[in-house]
């Protein structure tokens, strides 16, 4: 009869011991199922990150043209400017043709006094 016993308790811990690696197996098995899905979704979004990183490359590069073409568009707006200044300054020591004319009249009417 202790030997009967016996049998049955090894049996029982047996069977809770398979019970037990089954459960483990189950739960292993899960948690490989979740480290998979996140693996995936980390890829995904790795891709995701890599095509932006190129799209904000490509608008980076067409910013440092653009601040180039501004920068070479305020030198010539400054060389525009002194050109500007040189010409009004020009302007002011001349005369026009009405006030010239007017001048040209006196003065001849003047050598004719003499």
């Amino acid at each position: 009869m202790k030997q009967v016993k016996k049998l049955k308790t090894k049996e029982k811990k047996e069977t809770g011991i398979r019970d037990e690696i089954r459960s483990l197996g189950v739960m292993i098995e899960h948690v490989d199922t979740q480290v998979s899905l996140v693996a995936e979704q980390y890829g995904d979004i790795k891709k995701t990150l890599d095509s932006h990183t190129k799209i904000l490359d490509s608008h980076t590069e067409t910013l440092d043209s653009h601040t180039e073409m501004i920068g070479s568009m305020k030198m010539d707006i400054e060389v525009i400017k002194a050109d500007l200044a040189f010409i009004k300054g020009g302007l002011k020591r001349k005369i026009d043709v009405e006030e010239f004319s007017v001048l040209e009249r006196r003065v001849a009417l003047l050598e004719r006094h003499r």
